[in-house]
């Protein structure tokens, strides 16, 4: 059974996933990647979760308050094994009912633009959210997609 929890940056595992994450996301992009390291992670307008099944550590993704209305989703990232199992699905979902709890309007993101980053895409379609202009300090960028939603009240 999955859990959810904010994420122990601390664990030797959840360190290594976050590695892994960064270390592919910039071999996915010729080195220009806007993932987070573990260090970024732990600024305080952050919170990164894990999901996990028993013991195995199966996601992180985190919310990055921008403006009391405006978060950015964050290092989402399902190891290949968890993969097309809704672990994505519901890692969003925990993180845009984390936006929704601290007020949030929108959230937006981030994420590649190449083929490794084609099911992140696809996930976040699916769940509502379409291209929009780069946003906080992005600029356009060949490696990147930029979407957002407008979060209905809840």
């Amino acid at each position: 059974m999955m859990q959810i929890a904010l994420a122990d940056l601390d664990d030797p595992a959840v360190l290594e996933l976050l590695r892994t994450q960064v270390r592919l996301a910039r071999a996915a992009t010729a080195g220009i990647a806007h993932a987070l390291d573990e260090l970024a992670l732990r600024a305080a307008d952050i919170e990164l979760w894990t999901i996990r099944d028993g013991n195995a550590l199966l996601a992180a993704g985190a919310l990055q308050a921008l403006a009391s209305q405006h978060g950015e989703i964050k290092s989402m990232y399902t190891v290949s094994a968890a993969r097309e199992r809704g672990v994505g699905t519901a890692m969003l979902g925990h993180i845009i009912a984390a936006a929704r709890a601290h007020g949030m309007l929108r959230v937006s993101l981030e994420t590649g633009s190449g083929n490794y980053y084609v099911a992140a895409r696809v996930l976040y379609r699916r769940h509502g959210f379409s291209e929009c202009p780069p946003f906080a300090d992005y600029v356009a960028d060949v490696n990147s997609a930029f979407m957002s939603p407008n979060l209905p009240r809840a």
